[in-house]
């Protein structure tokens, strides 16, 4: 079965970087296009950003751009989220996703599978 396993949260300072990773298992990667999504305590999921499934198109919440980089390694099944100068609004629980359409959604609704997400706390 498809299986989305999301590492790299913590508790960190403002300020600081973090690199999120998922690791992608039971689909073909490459087919898919990528997406992180968060969720704060008492608010809705939000869209965070998404890649395509070769790379080369990418897109981002205005709250993040800038300050937030995704990737993706398709021999590695693996998709990136690079968390730089972060602050305590970007506090949540980060899920990736997978959408087979193959574009760079920013609608949740729109993937297939999700993971089961991984903490980030920033203090301020």
């Amino acid at each position: 079965q498809v299986q989305l396993v999301e590492s790299g949260g913590g508790l960190v300072q403002a300020g600081a970087s973090l690199r999120l990773s998922c690791a992608a298992s039971g689909l073909t990667f490459s087919f898919y296009a990528m997406g992180w999504f968060r969720q704060a305590p008492g608010k809705e999921r939000e869209f965070v950003a998404t890649i395509s499934w070769s790379g080369g198109t990418t897109g981002y919440a205005d709250s993040v751009k800038g300050r937030f980089t995704i990737s993706r390694d398709n021999a590695k099944n693996t998709v990136y989220l690079q968390m730089n100068n972060l602050k305590p609004e970007d506090t949540a629980v980060y899920y990736c996703a997978a959408d087979s359409g193959g574009v760079v959604p920013r609608t949740a609704r729109t993937y297939d599978y999700w993971g089961q997400g991984t903490q980030v706390t920033v203090s301020s």
